[in-house]
Parts: C-alpha cells; structure tokens; sequence
C-alpha cells in the first residue's frame, strides 16, 4: 500500500486536494468543483491502472467471515473498523476497471441532473430558491436596510452598547425578509461601520457584530441554506431509515417506526425559527454585555428624538403590552371553551374507517423484537392490546357510504356543537382592533372618537356573528350582516392608519413586517408550501421597491397600494366562496363573488406589471434581474458539479469507506458529534453550498438512520453551516465586510472581532445539543 494508507483513503485525499486547489485557482467554485471532479478520477484511474492504489477488503469466503454470519451478525454492518482481525484481500479501487467506473458515472450523472436538477420530485421546492433570491435582493435594492438601520439607531442608540444591538436587530429582521448574506452584510457594512467608529466603538465589536448578524440570513427563514438542505435531508432521511428497517427484519419505515420518515422544507422553517432567534438574542446579549464591562469601547449614542408624539411609560404599557395581550388571550380563551371555533361544515358522503393500532403488530419474530426495543414495552403492549380488540371486533370497520337521513343527522350534530362566533370573523376583528389600540398608542393625545367607532365596529361585528351568523348563514348574508360593522371598523382604522404612518418606527418597520408574516405566517401556519409562499413573497418585494421608488420621485403610489388591496380582496372571496361557476347549480352570491374576485385579479396584475414598469424605468429592475440570474445559476451549476463529484468518490468506494467509518462506532451521538466537529472545520475552506452538495450526501445516510429527529439534525448542521461564512480565511462576509470597511479597519480586526461571535454559535450549538426541544417544540405545536 502506497504510504500506509489503503487505497480508498488514498482517493479521498486526491479527490479533498484537487477540490481545495481548484478552489484557490481562483476560478469559479461552481465550475472548480466540476473540474476537480474529473481531474481527480483521471489521477486515480491512472495510479490504479498502475497498481499503485489496493483496497484491503474483508474477505467474505473466508471461515471467520462465514462464522460471524452464522451468529447472526448482519452482512451489511461487517466492516474493516469494526472486525480489524478479519482475513482481507487485495483489490484494485476499481474492481471492473476505471472504463467501467467512467461509463457508470457518466450514465449517473445524467440520471441525477434529471431528478436532481431538471424534473425530480425537488425541483419545485428548489424553484423557492429562485423566488427567494428575487424577493431578497429586490428588497435590498429598495433601501428598506437604510430607513432599518436609522430608525432602529435612534430606538437603540441611548442604551450601552446600543448601536451594536440595532445591528443585530436589523441583521435578524432583513434575514426574515431578505435572507441574502452577502448584500445585508454590504450594507450594514457602509451604512453603520463608519457611524459606529465615528463613535468610539472598538473596530473588533463593530465589525465582528455587523459580520455575525449578517449571517441570520442563513437560519432565520425563509432561508435559502433550509431549503437547500431540506430538499436533500428529505430524501436522505426517508432512503436511510427504509434501509434502517429492513437491516432490522421490517418490510418498510412505516411498519418500523410507526409512522412515515418524511421531513419537508416547510416543518424545517417552522423549527428554525427559534434556533435562529435565539442566535440573535445571544449576539444581542454579548454586544451589551460588552458594553457594560468596556463602555468606552461601545457608549450610548443620542440621535435625536423622534418625530412621533411623546408617550408616556404608562400609556405606552396599556396600550402596546396589556390591552393586545388582554384581546389575543381572550380570543384564546374564547376558544378553549368553545366560544369560538369552525364554522364550516363539512360532511363526508362516506363514513369513517375503523382505527388501526398504533402499531403493526402483524409483523415477523425478528421485527416484532426490533419495534420492542425501539418503541419500548409499554407501546408494543398497548398496541398489541388495541390490535387484539380490533380483532374480537370482526377486523378493521371498513368506510361505507352514507344515506342522506344519516348525513342530515350528522350535519345537525356538527351545527348544533358548532361555535357561535366564527374563528375567521374573530381572527379578523382581532386583528383590526390590534390596529386600532397600537393607533391609540402611538398618538394618545389626540381624538379617540373615530377609534372608538372602530371598536364599537369590532364589538357589533361579534354581536352580529353570535345572533343572527350561524354554520348555515350563506358568505352572502353574512357579508350583508357584516356589512354595518365592517364599515365603522374600517371607519375607525382609516385614521389609525394616518395615525401609524406618522410614527417613523412603525412607518419602516410596517412594510416588510407585513411581507414576513404573509411568506413565513403561510409556511410556518400550514397553508402553502415554500415555493407559493416565496411566489407571494417575490411579488410583494416588486411592489413594496415599486411603492419606495415612486415615494423618492414625489410620485403617487395610489395604484400600488390599491393593488395591494386587491390581491387582500381577492385571496378573502377565494376563502369564503365556491368560486367552481363551471359546475351546476352555482348561486347567485358565487357569480358575483367570482366577477369580484376576477376583478381584483385583474387589478393586482395590472398593479404588480406597473410596479414592474416603474422599477424598469428607474433602471432598478434590469440589475435585480441579472443578479438573481447570476446567483440562482450559481447554485444550480454547483449542484450539478457537486453530483459529478459526489458520483467519482462513489465510484472508488469512498462514500462506502467513510460510512463504515462512523458506522463502526457504537454510539450514534458520538458519530454526530464526529460528524459536526468535521462540518465545522470544513467550514474554514469550503462554502455551504459545496459543504451541502458534496459532504452531506456522504455522512447523511449514517446521521440520518439513526434515532435522532430529523428536525433536530438539519438545523444542527445549519446552525454549523452558518460559521463557513465567519470563519478566516475564506468566510465570505468577511471578504464581503472588508470590501466596503474604511481604511482604518484593518483585516485583523475584522478576525478578532469575529472570534466571539463564531464561539456565542459553538455555544448556541452547544444548547441545542442539550435542549432539542428548542427546535422541535414549535413544529409539534403547529403540528397539533
């Protein structure tokens, strides 16, 4: 063996080398990882064509071999690691020679390019790539980071340390509407550095926080890197623990564990989303923190006062803390003992099918031993309680339709332990009161009356629902019902909202909170999939720099606005109406609530086309173009590299070498944490993107078939992922913050500056690690 070193291990270390040179060629990384892919297979088919590279395999006809098979041991967890006495033999790295391996790897790669990149099951979670790239850097473009970065200096600036805190804030708001690094980073970069050393702040703080919370981006959803890395752990969860059921003697992962292993982008965002707040709220902590000890190096800052009315600590605590807590924890209340609830009702022409066990039970001695230990005693016994009564029952009820007298029954029923005030109505006026106490708040001086038109508008509103509203009330009448308290509340928020837009807090801040909570409120709530959510996302971001740009030029954004309206109008008749006109016996109500909705279809695309006109003639929309061309072509010209690499180290055994490798260890969370320190390091030369494509293909069939959540390891590794962007020397906002600091911010302040925020993540890694339920708390509660 050339060096002591098996040639497997030999061809890992050619195919790192070439990878890392083709890096630091400076050539393009999307086109490097291609190149090295195809230079590093030539290299070992010409050393193995040589015999200069021999794998030591275990030798499967030998006696020790066969008696170890015999005791039961399984073929598949036999390895060099774990049986080192093992008889082995000598084989080339390519058994059928390197021809065979090159026309195996060129077929591959057309197969993976189709279900990877051109038309698998992925590919449309991976256009939400394309619309989240368009949504982040057409915010960017529309300077919401600038109005950001200045309102919360003049919020922050009087507390120690607090232009630093503002930085993080920002950094975690524009990573909920923008989730771009490099343009965050950017701008933060020329728009607070040289404010905050004109200051006195210490050039490390400053540039290590702007550098760090720029990086939220990639946790804080939407995020490119969880989409990324959901549309791959997917795939890698279900095919491990399928494999992991049938190593255990069960036909399938359903049967195994009882449930389906599936994980989707959308169950990632709703469990990145503390993790990633928490990472904010530890980088806000350590910045004021820093303060209090070093004030000199971080002092507070006046900025003026704002251009809102004064509020008083009392009025602001009534207003903005205690009634909106009172009105949410009402409708809560309401709504646990049943005052408020559906009003849809819904019955099946068929009835429901019997309950099955909580397990399969019907299942052979080796499987039914493997779901004991898995599930424990107790389950397996409760299962097995509920099967044997199933039994005694005949079997399983199977669903049989309904005759309309049993159909009529059951609607009765439902209407009769029906609410009385509808959730949707209630959602609804909470939401418009919300508006009409923050009005209150922010302007208390001034004449509550239209706000209390407003009020009395929500109070009748539900005097309405409760008498006159029921299950069976047409959407028609209960808008006609409606209609009287609809106008006074919306009477009462036309002046709340002149009254909100003359606070300069809530006048930035309002816009894109808006667009947040519409993208990640229709992911996070279960209503849409990622790539609808970012559609929505993308168009909002058009129109909200449409509406910015028209605002800087002293124009009207009336048509904006109302399109805005429409696109409300429209989404709230498609929820409340059967729109299906093409089918027989449609009521009146419906056409109509069709030719409104169409309307203001129409009116929303009229309005998101004249955004489109106004960007294209400010010259803005033509460069948001060709840099989401650029850097959505960046990522798909990696994944396409990656499998070409991915394919060369399959093909020499080298994926199957490292996985014997960790399989080898008996505990799977010293496997992770193996896996993790790897990622980590990886992180100081390689990018995510190729950390995603290259290395997570390889450990992700070990990581993920184990017992571990699926939920928890991802967001691990993305947690991990985001220290490639800080760590020197090729962390990417650094590069990116060095290229617009002033010329007194030396590089070495740049990475000093970093070192604490690279280890408050180690930290942050560290309880999740020992508090998982940080990560799986929230997709548990949505989920129920």
């Amino acid at each position: 063996m050339l060096f002591g070193l098996d040639g497997v291990e030999i061809g890992l270390i050619i195919v790192f080398l070439c990878l890392f040179g083709g890096i630091l060629s400076g050539f393009p990384v999307a086109f490097a990882i291609g190149g090295a892919g195809v230079i590093s297979f030539g290299i070992i088919a010409a050393l193995d064509s040589a015999g200069i590279l021999i794998h030591e395999a275990i030798d499967t006809g030998s006696v020790l071999y066969r008696d170890l098979i015999s005791t039961g041991v399984k073929a598949d967890t036999i390895s060099i690691f774990r049986y080192p006495d093992l008889p082995t033999i000598a084989k080339p790295v390519f058994e059928s020679g390197w021809e065979t391996a090159m026309d195996r790897n060129l077929s591959f790669i057309v197969n993976r390019m189709n279900e990877r990149v051109l038309a698998g099951q992925s590919i449309e979670t991976l256009l939400a790539v394309v619309m989240f790239v368009l949504m982040g850097i057409t915010l960017e473009r529309s300077k919401i980071a600038n109005d950001l970065l200045t309102t919360m200096a003049r919020v922050f600036g009087p507390l120690p340390g607090g232009l630093a805190v503002s930085v993080v804030v920002v950094g975690a708001f524009l990573a909920a509407s923008t989730g771009i690094v490099g343009a965050t980073v950017v701008t933060m970069g020329l728009l607070s550095l040289p404010t905050m050393l004109k200051h006195g702040y210490n050039p490390k703080l400053a540039t290590g926080v702007i550098a760090a919370s720029g990086t939220l981006g990639q946790i804080i959803p939407p995020s490119i890197v969880i989409v990324l890395l959901g549309t791959l752990a997917g795939d890698l969860y279900s095919a491990a623990q399928e494999n992991r059921a049938q190593v255990e003697g069960c036909s399938d992962a359903l049967t195994y564990l009882g449930e389906p292993a599936v994980v989707s982008v959308g169950t990632l965002f709703q469990a990145a989303l503390l993790p990633g707040i928490m990472l904010a709220v530890l980088y806000g902590l350590y910045a004021f923190g820093y303060a209090l000890i070093n004030p000199k190096e971080a002092p507070a800052v006046e900025f003026g006062e704002s251009s809102g009315e004064a509020v008083t600590k009392r009025e602001g605590l009534t207003w903005f803390l205690f009634v909106p807590v009172a009105l949410i924890g009402g409708v809560i209340l309401l709504g646990q003992v049943n005052m408020i609830g559906n009003q849809h009702i819904v019955v099946d022409s068929f009835s429901d099918a019997g309950k099955t066990a909580s397990l399969r039970t019907n299942v052979g001695e080796e499987c039914a031993g493997a779901m004991l230990k898995l599930h424990g005693q107790e389950a397996w016994d409760t299962a097995l309680a509920e099967q044997a009564e199933i039994d005694a029952a005949g079997g399983v009820e199977q669903a049989r339709e309904l005759s309309p007298e049993e159909r009529q029954t059951r609607f009765d029923e439902k209407v009769a332990a029906a609410a009385p005030i509808g959730s949707g109505i209630a959602i609804g006026f909470l939401m418009l009161a919300l508006i009409l106490t923050t009005a209150r708040g922010v302007a208390p001086s001034k004449d509550p009356k239209p706000l209390l038109i407003g009020g009395a508008g929500v109070l009748l509103a539900i005097l309405v629902d409760i008498l006159l509203i029921t299950p069976t009330t047409t959407p028609g009448f209960t808008l006609i019902y409606l209609i009287v308290p609809i106008a006074m509340t919306l009477f009462g928020c036309r002046e709340a909202a002149k009254r909100l837009g003359e606070n300069e807090l809530l006048r930035v801040v309002f816009p894109p909170l808006v667009l947040i909570i519409a993208v990640l409120g229709s992911i996070l709530g279960g209503i849409t999939n990622p790539t609808p959510a970012a559609a929505l996302g993308a168009g909002g971001a058009i129109l909200l720099a449409a509406y910015r740009k028209l605002h800087d030029q002293g124009k009207s954004g009336g048509i904006i606005i109302w399109s805005t309206f429409a696109i409300i109008i429209m989404i709230l008749v498609g929820v409340n109406f059967d729109l299906r006109i093409n089918q027989e016996g449609v009521a009146l109500e419906d056409y109509i609530a069709f030719g409104v909705a169409k309307s203001a279809y129409l009116f929303a695309m009229f309005g998101f086309l004249y955004g489109c006109w106004v960007l294209m003639r400010g010259k803005v929309l033509t460069p948001i173009v060709r840099e989401t061309a650029k850097v959505t072509s960046m990522v798909f010209t990696i994944l396409i590299g990656s499998q070409l690499l991915n394919l060369v180290v399959i093909s020499f055994g080298g994926e199957h070498y490292i996985q014997q490798f960790l399989r080898s260890f008996d505990d799977e969370m010293k496997v992770f944490l193996i896996v993790m320190l790897v990622l980590f390091v990886l992180g100081f030369v390689l990018d995510f993107l190729e950390i995603i494509y290259i290395v997570i293909p390889i450990v992700g069939p070990v990581i993920y078939g184990g017992t571990f959540d699926p939920k928890w390891v991802t967001i691990m590794i993305a947690v991990n992922l985001q220290t490639s962007f800080l760590t020197p020397p090729f962390g990417f906002a650094l590069f990116y913050l060095r290229g617009v600091a002033p010329k007194e911010v030396t590089t070495g302040h740049i990475y000093k500056g970093i070192i604490p925020f690279v280890l408050i993540q180690v930290v942050g890694l560290g309880i999740l690690w020992y508090f998982p339920s940080i990560v799986t708390i929230l997709p548990a509660l949505i989920g129920n």
